[in-house]
Protein backbone atom coordinates (compact mmCIF):
# COMPACT_ATOMS: atom_id res chain seq x y z
CA UNK A 1 0.00 0.00 0.00
CA UNK A 2 1.61 2.98 -1.58
CA UNK A 3 0.53 6.01 0.61
CA UNK A 4 0.05 4.30 3.99
CA UNK A 5 2.83 6.76 5.36
CA UNK A 6 1.21 9.49 3.77
CA UNK A 7 -2.12 11.57 4.48
CA UNK A 8 -4.48 12.84 1.77
CA UNK A 9 -4.76 16.61 2.12
CA UNK A 10 -5.85 19.26 -0.43
CA UNK A 11 -6.35 16.80 -3.63
CA UNK A 12 -2.75 14.94 -2.95
CA UNK A 13 -0.40 12.67 -0.90
CA UNK A 14 1.37 14.60 1.65
CA UNK A 15 4.18 13.55 4.17
CA UNK A 16 3.17 13.77 7.75
CA UNK A 17 4.42 17.08 9.19
CA UNK A 18 6.61 15.08 11.98
CA UNK A 19 6.46 11.75 10.91
CA UNK A 20 5.15 8.96 13.23
CA UNK A 21 5.48 5.30 12.75
CA UNK A 22 2.92 3.22 13.75
CA UNK A 23 2.18 -0.80 13.03
CA UNK A 24 -0.81 -2.02 11.99
CA UNK A 25 -1.25 -5.66 13.54
CA UNK A 26 -3.17 -8.42 11.75
CA UNK A 27 -5.03 -9.73 15.14
CA UNK A 28 -5.00 -13.22 13.87
CA UNK A 29 -1.29 -13.34 13.39
CA UNK A 30 0.09 -10.54 15.75
CA UNK A 31 2.32 -9.73 12.97
CA UNK A 32 2.49 -5.99 11.20
CA UNK A 33 0.37 -6.06 7.91
CA UNK A 34 1.34 -2.57 7.21
CA UNK A 35 2.53 0.75 9.33
CA UNK A 36 0.70 4.27 8.87
CA UNK A 37 2.53 7.30 10.59
CA UNK A 38 0.79 9.16 13.64
CA UNK A 39 -0.83 12.75 12.62
CA UNK A 40 -0.51 15.60 14.80
CA UNK A 41 -2.48 18.68 15.26
CA UNK A 42 0.00 20.97 12.84
CA UNK A 43 -1.30 17.81 10.28
CA UNK A 44 -4.90 19.10 11.32
CA UNK A 45 -4.50 22.57 10.36
CA UNK A 46 -3.42 22.09 6.62
CA UNK A 47 -6.29 19.55 6.59
CA UNK A 48 -9.34 21.93 8.18
CA UNK A 49 -7.12 25.02 6.02
CA UNK A 50 -7.84 22.84 2.65
CA UNK A 51 -11.61 21.92 3.67
CA UNK A 52 -12.07 25.58 4.55
CA UNK A 53 -10.98 26.55 1.53
CA UNK A 54 -12.82 24.36 -0.80
CA UNK A 55 -16.45 24.88 0.66
CA UNK A 56 -17.67 28.16 -0.47
CA UNK A 57 -17.30 26.29 -4.27
CA UNK A 58 -18.67 22.83 -3.13
CA UNK A 59 -21.18 24.37 -0.67
CA UNK A 60 -22.33 25.75 -4.14
CA UNK A 61 -22.59 22.85 -6.26
CA UNK A 62 -26.12 21.77 -7.45
CA UNK A 63 -28.29 18.84 -6.91
CA UNK A 64 -27.18 17.40 -10.46
CA UNK A 65 -23.23 17.70 -9.57
CA UNK A 66 -23.03 16.21 -6.55
CA UNK A 67 -25.12 13.18 -7.87
CA UNK A 68 -22.37 13.01 -10.84
CA UNK A 69 -19.99 13.05 -8.26
CA UNK A 70 -21.42 10.37 -5.99
CA UNK A 71 -22.08 7.81 -8.60
CA UNK A 72 -18.67 8.41 -9.86
CA UNK A 73 -17.49 7.59 -6.16
CA UNK A 74 -19.36 4.41 -6.16
CA UNK A 75 -18.34 3.27 -9.70
CA UNK A 76 -14.45 4.04 -7.95
CA UNK A 77 -15.36 1.97 -4.84
CA UNK A 78 -16.58 -0.86 -6.82
CA UNK A 79 -13.55 -1.15 -8.88
CA UNK A 80 -11.62 -1.31 -5.41
CA UNK A 81 -14.19 -3.70 -3.74
CA UNK A 82 -12.22 -6.66 -3.37
CA UNK A 83 -9.18 -4.42 -2.15
CA UNK A 84 -11.01 -2.64 -0.16
CA UNK A 85 -12.57 -6.10 1.79
CA UNK A 86 -9.43 -7.65 1.79
CA UNK A 87 -8.18 -4.72 4.23
CA UNK A 88 -10.94 -4.82 6.61
CA UNK A 89 -10.19 -8.47 6.76
CA UNK A 90 -6.28 -8.06 7.34
CA UNK A 91 -6.30 -5.24 9.66
CA UNK A 92 -9.42 -6.28 11.77
CA UNK A 93 -9.95 -9.75 11.71
CA UNK A 94 -13.46 -9.81 9.88
CA UNK A 95 -13.80 -13.46 7.92
CA UNK A 96 -13.58 -13.53 4.42
CA UNK A 97 -16.78 -13.98 3.60
CA UNK A 98 -17.89 -10.83 6.34
CA UNK A 99 -15.56 -8.73 5.47
CA UNK A 100 -16.95 -9.42 1.63
CA UNK A 101 -20.62 -9.37 2.16
CA UNK A 102 -21.14 -7.42 4.84
CA UNK A 103 -18.33 -5.07 5.89
CA UNK A 104 -17.37 -3.70 2.42
CA UNK A 105 -20.89 -3.69 0.98
CA UNK A 106 -21.96 -1.32 3.60
CA UNK A 107 -20.11 1.22 1.40
CA UNK A 108 -22.15 0.58 -1.43
CA UNK A 109 -25.76 0.88 0.43
CA UNK A 110 -24.85 4.18 1.98
CA UNK A 111 -23.83 5.75 -1.37
CA UNK A 112 -26.87 4.15 -2.99
CA UNK A 113 -29.59 5.18 -0.22
CA UNK A 114 -27.63 8.77 0.08
CA UNK A 115 -28.16 8.98 -3.88
CA UNK A 116 -31.37 8.46 -3.66
CA UNK A 117 -32.46 10.22 -0.36
CA UNK A 118 -30.50 13.61 -2.47
CA UNK A 119 -32.74 13.32 -5.51
CA UNK A 120 -35.83 14.35 -4.34
CA UNK A 121 -35.11 15.96 -0.89
CA UNK A 122 -36.51 19.62 -0.64
CA UNK A 123 -33.45 22.22 -0.03
CA UNK A 124 -36.10 24.77 0.37
CA UNK A 125 -39.35 25.52 1.18
CA UNK A 126 -41.73 29.13 1.33
CA UNK A 127 -43.65 28.84 3.81
CA UNK A 128 -46.47 32.10 4.09
CA UNK A 129 -43.77 34.80 2.95
CA UNK A 130 -40.51 33.24 4.11
CA UNK A 131 -37.86 30.98 2.41
CA UNK A 132 -36.97 28.11 4.60
CA UNK A 133 -33.39 26.86 3.14
CA UNK A 134 -31.56 23.97 4.41
CA UNK A 135 -27.66 24.76 3.66
CA UNK A 136 -24.70 22.50 4.14
CA UNK A 137 -23.47 22.55 7.71
CA UNK A 138 -19.83 23.50 6.82
CA UNK A 139 -16.51 21.71 7.69
CA UNK A 140 -16.81 18.83 9.29
CA UNK A 141 -14.38 16.41 11.42
CA UNK A 142 -14.65 12.80 11.66
CA UNK A 143 -13.38 10.14 13.91
CA UNK A 144 -14.26 6.77 13.14
CA UNK A 145 -14.09 3.07 14.75
CA UNK A 146 -12.31 0.02 13.68
CA UNK A 147 -15.51 -2.48 14.54
CA UNK A 148 -16.87 -1.69 11.13
CA UNK A 149 -14.33 1.19 9.67
CA UNK A 150 -15.84 1.26 6.11
CA UNK A 151 -19.75 1.47 7.22
CA UNK A 152 -18.91 3.93 10.12
CA UNK A 153 -16.67 6.07 7.40
CA UNK A 154 -19.14 6.09 4.53
CA UNK A 155 -22.28 6.64 6.78
CA UNK A 156 -20.69 10.00 7.35
CA UNK A 157 -18.87 10.68 4.44
CA UNK A 158 -21.54 10.05 2.08
CA UNK A 159 -24.01 11.96 3.14
CA UNK A 160 -21.74 14.65 4.56
CA UNK A 161 -20.40 14.74 0.91
CA UNK A 162 -24.22 14.81 -0.97
CA UNK A 163 -25.39 17.82 1.42
CA UNK A 164 -22.36 19.87 0.02
CA UNK A 165 -19.71 19.65 3.10
CA UNK A 166 -15.95 19.11 2.82
CA UNK A 167 -14.43 16.92 5.34
CA UNK A 168 -11.76 15.84 7.74
CA UNK A 169 -11.72 12.02 8.11
CA UNK A 170 -9.49 10.66 11.32
CA UNK A 171 -9.90 6.98 10.97
CA UNK A 172 -9.18 4.61 13.81
CA UNK A 173 -5.50 3.77 13.84
CA UNK A 174 -6.01 0.33 14.41
CA UNK A 175 -7.54 -0.08 11.10
CA UNK A 176 -6.73 2.81 9.06
CA UNK A 177 -6.04 0.66 5.58
CA UNK A 178 -9.74 0.75 4.84
CA UNK A 179 -9.67 4.39 4.80
CA UNK A 180 -6.67 5.17 2.95
CA UNK A 181 -8.14 3.07 -0.05
CA UNK A 182 -11.21 4.91 0.24
CA UNK A 183 -8.89 8.19 -0.21
CA UNK A 184 -7.58 6.99 -3.18
CA UNK A 185 -10.99 5.85 -4.22
CA UNK A 186 -12.25 9.55 -3.82
CA UNK A 187 -9.50 10.81 -5.69
CA UNK A 188 -9.80 8.55 -8.86
CA UNK A 189 -13.52 10.26 -8.60
CA UNK A 190 -12.47 13.44 -9.32
CA UNK A 191 -13.87 14.89 -5.61
CA UNK A 192 -12.55 18.53 -5.85
CA UNK A 193 -9.60 18.97 -4.07
CA UNK A 194 -9.96 19.79 -0.31
CA UNK A 195 -13.16 18.47 -0.28
CA UNK A 196 -12.02 14.97 1.55
CA UNK A 197 -8.89 14.99 3.58
CA UNK A 198 -7.93 12.01 5.54
CA UNK A 199 -5.28 12.40 8.57
CA UNK A 200 -4.25 9.07 10.06
CA UNK A 201 -3.48 9.33 14.15
CA UNK A 202 -4.35 8.39 17.61
CA UNK A 203 -7.49 10.75 19.73
CA UNK A 204 -5.15 12.36 21.29
CA UNK A 205 -2.71 13.57 18.48
CA UNK A 206 -5.24 13.83 16.16
CA UNK A 207 -8.73 13.44 17.57
CA UNK A 208 -9.00 16.24 20.09
CA UNK A 209 -7.14 18.86 17.22
CA UNK A 210 -10.14 18.08 15.00
CA UNK A 211 -12.63 18.05 18.30
CA UNK A 212 -11.30 21.48 19.41
CA UNK A 213 -10.55 22.80 16.16
CA UNK A 214 -12.14 26.49 15.60
CA UNK A 215 -12.62 26.23 12.09
CA UNK A 216 -14.37 22.76 11.97
CA UNK A 217 -18.30 23.13 12.29
CA UNK A 218 -18.79 20.02 13.01
CA UNK A 219 -17.95 16.80 14.99
CA UNK A 220 -19.39 13.57 13.89
CA UNK A 221 -17.39 10.39 16.44
CA UNK A 222 -18.78 6.85 15.93
CA UNK A 223 -16.94 5.18 19.24
CA UNK A 224 -16.81 4.70 23.29
CA UNK A 225 -18.56 6.69 25.51
CA UNK A 226 -15.35 6.97 27.62
CA UNK A 227 -13.88 8.78 24.38
CA UNK A 228 -17.54 10.58 23.23
CA UNK A 229 -17.43 12.53 26.46
CA UNK A 230 -13.82 13.67 25.87
CA UNK A 231 -14.50 14.74 22.04
CA UNK A 232 -17.61 16.35 23.43
CA UNK A 233 -15.86 18.53 26.01
CA UNK A 234 -13.29 19.17 23.75
CA UNK A 235 -15.68 20.38 21.18
CA UNK A 236 -17.49 23.09 23.88
CA UNK A 237 -15.30 25.73 23.23
CA UNK A 238 -16.22 26.55 20.10
CA UNK A 239 -19.79 25.44 20.19
CA UNK A 240 -19.66 23.31 17.09
CA UNK A 241 -22.30 20.85 16.35
CA UNK A 242 -21.42 17.47 17.98
CA UNK A 243 -23.13 13.76 16.77
CA UNK A 244 -22.02 10.93 18.70
CA UNK A 245 -22.64 7.28 18.24
CA UNK A 246 -21.78 5.38 21.21
CA UNK A 247 -21.78 1.75 22.91
CA UNK A 248 -24.47 -0.39 23.08
CA UNK A 249 -25.61 -3.13 25.93
CA UNK A 250 -28.64 -4.55 23.80
CA UNK A 251 -30.98 -6.42 25.48
CA UNK A 252 -33.24 -9.28 23.40
CA UNK A 253 -36.23 -10.36 24.80
CA UNK A 254 -37.88 -13.43 24.33
CA UNK A 255 -41.38 -13.69 24.96
CA UNK A 256 -42.86 -16.86 25.84
CA UNK A 257 -44.78 -17.23 22.57
CA UNK A 258 -42.02 -16.93 20.86
CA UNK A 259 -40.72 -20.29 18.48
CA UNK A 260 -37.55 -20.74 21.28
CA UNK A 261 -35.29 -22.63 19.48
CA UNK A 262 -35.46 -20.08 16.41
CA UNK A 263 -35.33 -17.03 19.22
CA UNK A 264 -32.06 -18.38 20.61
CA UNK A 265 -30.46 -20.16 18.13
CA UNK A 266 -30.48 -16.69 16.27
CA UNK A 267 -30.03 -14.29 19.16
CA UNK A 268 -26.51 -16.44 19.72
CA UNK A 269 -25.42 -15.89 15.80
CA UNK A 270 -26.55 -12.07 15.67
CA UNK A 271 -24.40 -11.92 19.07
CA UNK A 272 -21.22 -13.26 17.99
CA UNK A 273 -21.58 -12.08 14.54
CA UNK A 274 -18.36 -9.89 13.52
CA UNK A 275 -17.00 -11.75 16.87
CA UNK A 276 -18.91 -9.82 18.98
CA UNK A 277 -17.67 -6.46 17.81
CA UNK A 278 -21.12 -4.37 17.35
CA UNK A 279 -22.49 -1.66 19.62
CA UNK A 280 -25.68 -3.14 18.33
CA UNK A 281 -25.12 -6.62 19.35
CA UNK A 282 -28.28 -8.22 21.57
CA UNK A 283 -25.61 -9.15 24.25
CA UNK A 284 -28.23 -9.83 26.89
CA UNK A 285 -30.92 -12.23 26.69
CA UNK A 286 -34.00 -12.11 28.48
CA UNK A 287 -35.93 -15.60 28.70
CA UNK A 288 -38.79 -16.08 30.87
CA UNK A 289 -37.58 -18.31 33.99
CA UNK A 290 -40.13 -21.36 33.18
CA UNK A 291 -38.04 -21.26 29.68
CA UNK A 292 -34.12 -20.71 30.95
CA UNK A 293 -32.48 -23.97 30.98
CA UNK A 294 -34.33 -25.37 27.51
CA UNK A 295 -32.68 -22.16 26.48
CA UNK A 296 -29.67 -22.61 27.71
CA UNK A 297 -29.03 -26.16 26.08
CA UNK A 298 -30.46 -24.44 22.64
CA UNK A 299 -27.88 -21.51 23.30
CA UNK A 300 -24.87 -24.54 24.32
CA UNK A 301 -25.74 -25.88 21.29
CA UNK A 302 -26.04 -22.87 19.05
CA UNK A 303 -22.33 -21.36 20.24
CA UNK A 304 -20.19 -24.82 20.53
CA UNK A 305 -21.39 -24.88 16.51
CA UNK A 306 -19.27 -21.45 15.81
CA UNK A 307 -16.18 -22.42 14.16
CA UNK A 308 -13.67 -19.83 15.29
CA UNK A 309 -10.85 -19.61 13.09
CA UNK A 310 -8.56 -17.97 10.39
CA UNK A 311 -10.41 -15.04 8.83
CA UNK A 312 -9.07 -16.67 4.97
CA UNK A 313 -10.86 -20.35 5.85
CA UNK A 314 -14.19 -20.89 4.24
CA UNK A 315 -15.58 -22.58 6.97
CA UNK A 316 -14.76 -19.89 9.61
CA UNK A 317 -17.91 -18.14 11.48
CA UNK A 318 -15.83 -15.77 13.60
CA UNK A 319 -12.24 -14.27 13.59
CA UNK A 320 -10.25 -12.95 16.77
CA UNK A 321 -11.06 -9.69 17.79
CA UNK A 322 -9.40 -6.66 16.93
CA UNK A 323 -6.25 -6.54 19.38
CA UNK A 324 -4.07 -7.30 22.38
CA UNK A 325 -6.17 -4.62 24.51
CA UNK A 326 -9.99 -5.86 23.37
CA UNK A 327 -8.60 -9.64 23.74
CA UNK A 328 -7.36 -8.48 27.72
CA UNK A 329 -10.67 -6.74 28.32
CA UNK A 330 -12.76 -9.38 26.95
CA UNK A 331 -10.66 -11.78 29.10
CA UNK A 332 -11.19 -9.95 32.50
CA UNK A 333 -14.50 -9.89 31.88
CA UNK A 334 -15.21 -13.17 31.32
CA UNK A 335 -13.44 -13.91 34.82
CA UNK A 336 -15.52 -11.61 36.42
CA UNK A 337 -18.60 -13.51 35.34
CA UNK A 338 -17.49 -16.56 36.63
CA UNK A 339 -16.47 -14.77 39.70
CA UNK A 340 -19.59 -13.21 40.37
CA UNK A 341 -21.55 -16.13 40.11
CA UNK A 342 -22.79 -16.61 36.96
CA UNK A 343 -23.13 -20.23 35.12
CA UNK A 344 -20.63 -20.83 32.65
CA UNK A 345 -22.51 -22.92 30.00
CA UNK A 346 -19.82 -23.00 27.22
CA UNK A 347 -16.32 -21.26 26.53
CA UNK A 348 -14.75 -19.28 28.91
CA UNK A 349 -10.76 -17.45 29.65
CA UNK A 350 -8.46 -18.01 27.13
CA UNK A 351 -7.25 -19.13 23.88
CA UNK A 352 -9.84 -21.70 21.72
CA UNK A 353 -8.34 -24.93 21.22
CA UNK A 354 -5.40 -25.13 18.76
CA UNK A 355 -4.67 -21.53 18.93
CA UNK A 356 -1.61 -20.20 20.93
CA UNK A 357 -1.40 -17.09 19.09
CA UNK A 358 -3.71 -15.03 17.68
CA UNK A 359 -6.20 -12.61 19.79
CA UNK A 360 -8.83 -15.38 19.46
CA UNK A 361 -11.69 -15.71 22.02
CA UNK A 362 -13.73 -18.75 23.11
CA UNK A 363 -17.63 -18.24 22.38
CA UNK A 364 -18.89 -18.07 25.63
CA UNK A 365 -22.23 -18.14 26.72
CA UNK A 366 -23.26 -17.44 30.65
CA UNK A 367 -26.85 -18.39 32.39
CA UNK A 368 -28.49 -17.40 35.42
CA UNK A 369 -27.02 -14.05 34.99
CA UNK A 370 -28.14 -11.24 37.33
CA UNK A 371 -28.78 -8.30 36.30
CA UNK A 372 -26.82 -6.75 38.68
CA UNK A 373 -23.69 -8.74 37.67
CA UNK A 374 -20.70 -6.83 35.62
CA UNK A 375 -21.32 -8.97 32.55
CA UNK A 376 -24.50 -7.84 32.30
CA UNK A 377 -23.97 -4.23 32.83
CA UNK A 378 -20.61 -3.50 30.99
CA UNK A 379 -20.22 -3.71 27.47
CA UNK A 380 -17.99 -6.58 26.79
CA UNK A 381 -17.64 -6.15 23.11
CA UNK A 382 -16.58 -9.87 22.43
CA UNK A 383 -18.68 -13.68 22.06
CA UNK A 384 -19.94 -13.28 24.88
CA UNK A 385 -23.91 -13.72 25.52
CA UNK A 386 -25.75 -13.47 29.28
CA UNK A 387 -29.11 -15.40 29.68
CA UNK A 388 -31.15 -13.76 32.15
CA UNK A 389 -34.02 -15.17 33.48
CA UNK A 390 -37.36 -12.90 33.85
CA UNK A 391 -40.45 -13.94 35.51
CA UNK A 392 -42.44 -11.15 34.10
CA UNK A 393 -43.01 -9.66 30.86
CA UNK A 394 -42.73 -6.47 33.03
CA UNK A 395 -39.62 -7.35 35.05
CA UNK A 396 -38.13 -8.25 31.75
CA UNK A 397 -38.69 -4.68 30.13
CA UNK A 398 -37.69 -2.77 33.54
CA UNK A 399 -34.29 -4.67 33.69
CA UNK A 400 -33.56 -4.29 29.91
CA UNK A 401 -34.27 -0.44 30.09
CA UNK A 402 -32.31 -0.31 33.31
CA UNK A 403 -29.02 0.42 31.61
CA UNK A 404 -27.07 3.77 30.78
CA UNK A 405 -27.30 2.53 27.13
CA UNK A 406 -30.22 2.34 24.45
CA UNK A 407 -28.47 1.94 21.43
CA UNK A 408 -30.69 -1.03 19.93
CA UNK A 409 -33.11 -3.79 21.44
CA UNK A 410 -34.56 -6.98 20.15
CA UNK A 411 -38.13 -8.66 20.56
CA UNK A 412 -39.36 -12.34 19.41
CA UNK A 413 -43.22 -13.17 19.63
CA UNK A 414 -45.09 -15.50 17.76
CA UNK A 415 -47.46 -12.49 18.11
CA UNK A 416 -46.41 -9.81 15.60
CA UNK A 417 -48.39 -7.23 17.47
CA UNK A 418 -47.27 -8.24 21.46
CA UNK A 419 -43.85 -7.74 20.20
CA UNK A 420 -44.87 -4.18 18.81
CA UNK A 421 -46.40 -3.51 22.34
CA UNK A 422 -43.30 -5.00 23.60
CA UNK A 423 -40.94 -2.28 21.31
CA UNK A 424 -42.93 0.52 22.11
CA UNK A 425 -41.80 0.19 25.82
CA UNK A 426 -38.01 -0.40 25.06
CA UNK A 427 -36.04 3.14 25.78
CA UNK A 428 -33.46 2.05 22.57
CA UNK A 429 -32.95 4.29 19.01
CA UNK A 430 -33.73 0.67 16.87
CA UNK A 431 -35.60 -2.53 18.34
CA UNK A 432 -35.59 -4.96 15.80
CA UNK A 433 -38.77 -7.03 15.91
CA UNK A 434 -38.27 -11.42 15.30
CA UNK A 435 -35.07 -11.62 13.71
CA UNK A 436 -35.61 -8.51 11.48
CA UNK A 437 -32.01 -6.99 9.74
CA UNK A 438 -30.93 -3.55 9.66
CA UNK A 439 -32.66 -1.03 7.00
CA UNK A 440 -30.15 0.94 5.34
CA UNK A 441 -32.86 3.71 4.97
CA UNK A 442 -34.30 3.86 8.80
CA UNK A 443 -32.68 6.32 11.25
CA UNK A 444 -29.44 4.71 13.51
CA UNK A 445 -28.52 5.93 16.86
CA UNK A 446 -29.45 5.85 20.61
CA UNK A 447 -30.60 6.90 23.56
CA UNK A 448 -29.20 8.09 26.74
CA UNK A 449 -25.28 7.45 26.50
CA UNK A 450 -25.60 5.61 23.20
CA UNK A 451 -25.44 8.99 21.86
CA UNK A 452 -26.84 11.81 19.90
CA UNK A 453 -28.15 12.54 16.73
CA UNK A 454 -28.68 10.03 13.67
CA UNK A 455 -27.13 8.05 11.03
CA UNK A 456 -28.10 6.65 8.17
CA UNK A 457 -31.28 7.41 5.19
CA UNK A 458 -32.93 10.87 5.18
CA UNK A 459 -32.25 11.65 9.24
CA UNK A 460 -28.64 10.96 8.77
CA UNK A 461 -28.34 13.39 6.30
CA UNK A 462 -30.50 16.02 7.70
CA UNK A 463 -27.59 16.41 10.33
CA UNK A 464 -25.19 17.79 8.08
CA UNK A 465 -27.56 20.92 7.15
CA UNK A 466 -28.06 23.82 8.98
CA UNK A 467 -31.69 25.83 8.47
CA UNK A 468 -31.76 29.38 7.33
CA UNK A 469 -35.10 31.32 7.41
CA UNK A 470 -35.58 34.42 5.19
CA UNK A 471 -38.29 36.85 5.73
CA UNK A 472 -39.82 38.48 3.28
CA UNK A 473 -38.94 36.73 0.45
CA UNK A 474 -42.36 35.91 -0.92
CA UNK A 475 -44.34 39.77 -1.53
CA UNK A 476 -47.23 39.98 1.15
Amino acid sequence: MINSLKFYIDGAWVDPVSPRPFDVINPATEEPVAQISLGASADVDRAVAAAKAAFPAFSRTSREERLALLEKILAAYKARYAEIAQAISSEMGAPAWLATRAQAATGVAHLMQVMAVLKGFAFEEVRGTTLIAKEPVGVCGFITPWNWPINQIMCKVAPALAAGCTMVLKPSEVAPLNAILLAEVMHAAGVPKGVFNLVNGDGVGVGEAISSHPDIDMVSFTGSARAGILIAKAAADTIKRVHQELGGKSANIILPDADLKKAVAGGVQSCFTNSGQSCNAPTRMFVQAAQHDDAVAIAKAAAEAVKVGDPAAKDTTIGPVVSEVQFKKIQRLIESGIAEGATLVTGGPGRPEGFNRGYYVRPTVFANVRHDMTISREEIFGPVLSILPYESEEQAIAMANDTVYGLSGYVQSGDLDHARRVAAQLRTGNVHLNGAGPDFAAPFGGYKQSGNGREWGVFGFEEFLEIKAVMGYQAA
